[in-house]
Formats: structure tokens, C-alpha cells, sequence
């Protein structure tokens, strides 16, 4: 699958996105800017959207084989994720700077974002995290386990889950062909599926939002992508019919305001296959060097902004002594460029010498396939 540009920088736009909507809740502002900046968990789904599309290729380039895969993944996930981890629970030890930050209303989603104090079984939490099963804990079992500790990384507990049962299912459905198509509709049920237990189960036993079958839907979504970037027969139709099931999943979970997320895709994918008349500006934006650099950075930038955040928090609170103007002129372009700097150091010094080490381990495997593998 060649590089898709326009999509590469979509993952920037996406991770910046995520980056503000953390911000965005500890300095005041007006309604009209605070609002548009409260939906990261969006963004976030249209990743689950890319990794669909991303994954499925992957998977086909090692012919669903486990172990160089597998070795990929965690090549790519885990020098970061161990690093940012280690240093989120270094900052989660330190007191919470919540107490001192008076402006801020008891309803501010801020304290939900910044959890005070270590849970009570954070063992089994580190366990969790380290394992990538902290998102498959329901609530009543151990409640808010998903972002105890590190917050973003609820996520890739979810990825995780899809890269596991789509290399189980890929493998199966490899022997019939047209593996694509069959995973698509196969995501597209468990996201159906999803839908039901969270509306019909009793509340101790749905999942949080990092449970697969409460996100299968926007795979699904990526999945079907496959087959229109490689143009396949009839593949415009079976995308229209999975964008529909994907729509009507999201409107039963949250209304009109989940079909942002589908949508947005939607032109974004058309923007990298059809650049031309209304789509040329998007794509030329998307394609544009600053966010094609973002885009190279945003998984640092995704993971790390929320503990430089609290820790920078941390620091200006006592500086500021409850001067809210003060603090907000700091904190704002202070809580986008701080994270900014650690993800492109994150890059530079941990993520692109795990991939040269790993590039080299898989080619010895499979050396007609280890080409653009690390396109997620």
C-alpha cells in the first residue's frame, strides 16, 4: 500500500486536536471557544478509523503471519508507550495541582481528566497498562482502570484488541479470499454488538470506552477503506453500506453529534484519492509540510501531552498564586509547546531507532514485505 499522505497528515490535525482538548479545560474561556475543543474522544475515534485501514495492510504485507506482526506492533507501540508511562506515574506521584486552580467550577471536565491520587488496586492497574488490558475491565469490576494512570493510553488498549482478533480473523478468512471485505462486515457486527450490551446490559457489567466492541464500528469504517484505496470491484458500494452501518451505531450512541466522525473520514479519504475541485484546498493542507511533520510525531505527541501538561500545572500553580490572567498566559502556549518539544524528542531519540531495529529483524523474515510497515 503506497504512503497516503493526505492521511498522514490527518493523524497530525488529530493529535494536535487531542493536545487542545486537554488543554482547553484549565484556562478560561468563552463558550464559543471551549465547546469546539471538547470533543477529543472524536478524534480519537477517527484513529480507530486509520488503524482499520492502516492494520488490514499490514497484516496482508506478513501474510497474517503472528510473530513479525506481533514484533512490529510492539516495536512500534512500546518504546514510547514505556517511556511516557514511566514518566506519567513519576508526575502522578506528585500532589495534584487541581486544589490550587480556584477558577475552576466543582462541573469542570478538568477533574475528570486529572485523576487525584493512586486507585486503590494500582498494582493491578500496572499490570494492566503494561499489558494493554486495561480496557477490558467492565466498570463494575474495576471502574475507571482505563485512564487511571495514564489517560491517553486507554486507546491503544483498544488497538490492541483489534490487532489481536484481526490477525486471529484475518488468518481464517484468508483461506476464502477477499479478506478485506469479510473483516469489515465482521468489525461492523462487533460494533452492533457493542451497541446492544451497552444499551441493554445493567451498568456494572458494560465496558468503558476502550472495549472493542464499543469502537468496532469505526474499524469497520478503516477496513472497508482498504478496498477503495485499492480500488477494487464494487468496493464503493461496500463501503457506502459499512459508512451506513457505522453511521447508524453512531447515532444510536450519542446522536447527531457522533456523525462528525464518519464523515470527516470520509471526506478526508476522499481528499487523498480524488484531490481535485472542492477537495484540492483540504488536500493540499493535508499534504503541507508542517503537518506531514506533526503527522511523523503525533503518536508522541498523543501519548505524552497529558503528563507534561499535569506537571506543568503543577509548577505554575504555586508561580502564579492564584492569578488566573497570569496563569493563563503561561499555560496556554506553554501546554501546546512543551508536549510538542517531548514528542519530537520522543521521536528522534526512542521511536525511530525502535523501527530501524525492528526493520531489521523483520526483513530477515520477510524480505519482500518489510517496506512501509510503520505507516500507523
Amino acid at each position: 500500500m503506497k504512503r497516503l499522505e493526505c492521511l498522514d497528515g490527518l493523524r497530525g490535525v488529530l493529535a494536535v486536536y487531542v493536545m487542545i482538548s486537554h488543554m482547553a479545560p484549565f484556562a478560561p474561556m468563552p463558550a464559543w471557544i471551549a465547546r469546539p475543543l471538547s470533543h477529543g474522544g472524536a478524534a480519537v475515534d477517527v484513529f480507530f478509523v486509520l488503524s482499520g485501514l492502516v492494520i488490514i495492510g499490514s497484516l496482508a504485507r506478513f501474510d497474517y503471519r503472528a510473530r513479525p506482526f506481533l514484533i512490529a506492533r510492539v516495536a512500534r507501540i512500546y518504546p514510547v508507550f514505556l517511556v511516557v508511562f514511566a514518566f506519567a506515574l513519576l508526575v502522578h506521584a506528585l500532589p495534584s495541582a487541581l486544589p490550587g486552580m480556584t477558577w475552576l467550577p466543582p462541573e469542570s471536565l478538568a477533574y475528570r481528566m486529572w485523576a487525584s491520587g493512586w486507585p486503590a488496586s494500582w498494582p493491578v492497574d500496572v499490570v494492566a497498562h503494561l499489558t494493554m488490558t486495561h480496557g477490558l475491565f467492565p466498570d463494575g469490576v474495576l471502574p475507571h482502570i482505563w485512564v487511571s494512570l495514564l489517560g491517553a493510553s486507554w486507546s491503544l488498549s483498544t488497538e490492541w484488541q483489534f490487532y489481536v482478533l484481526a490477525l486471529v480473523l484475518g488468518g481464517w478468512l484468508a483461506r476464502g479470499g477477499e479478506v478485506p471485505r469479510r473483516l469489515a462486515w465482521c468489525f461492523a457486527a462487533i460494533g452492533v454488538v457493542g451497541l446492544a450490551w451497552a444499551l441493554f446490559m445493567p451498568p456494572d457489567w458494560r465496558f468503558s470506552r476502550a472495549f472493542l466492541g464499543n469502537k468496532g464500528h469505526y474499524f469497520a469504517l478503516g477496513v472497508a477503506s482498504v478496498l477503495v484505496v485499492r480500488g477494487q470491484a464494487k468496493a464503493i458500494a461496500d463501503y457506502a453500506v459499512v459508512l451506513g452501518v457505522t453511521l447508524a451505531v453512531c447515532w444510536m450512541q450519542g446522536g447527531a453529534a457522533k456523525l462528525i466522525v464518519p464523515l470527516v473520514w470520509t471526506l478526508c479519504l476522499a481528499a487523498q484519492l480524488r484531490p481535485e475541485g472542492v477537495l484540492l484546498p483540504l488536500a493540499a493542507i493535508l499534504r503541507s509540510a508542517p503537518l506531514q511533520g506533526l503527522g511523523a510525531i503525533s503518536y508522541g505527541i498523543y501519548l505524552v501531552n497529558e503528563p507534561v501538561q499535569r506537571l506543568l500545572g503543577t509548577i505554575l500553580v504555586p508561580l502564579v498564586d492564584g492569578n488566573v490572567a497570569l496563569f493563563s498566559a503561561l499555560w496556554l502556549p506553554l501546554a501546546v509547546l512543551l508536549p510538542t518539544l517531548a514528542a519530537i524528542g520522543l521521536y528522534l531519540w526512542v521511536e525511530v531507532p525502535g523501527q530501524r531495529l525492528v526493520r531489521v529483524r523483520v526483513a530477515t523474515e520477510t524480505p519482500h514485505r518489510h517496506k512501509d510497515m510503520f505507516m500507523s
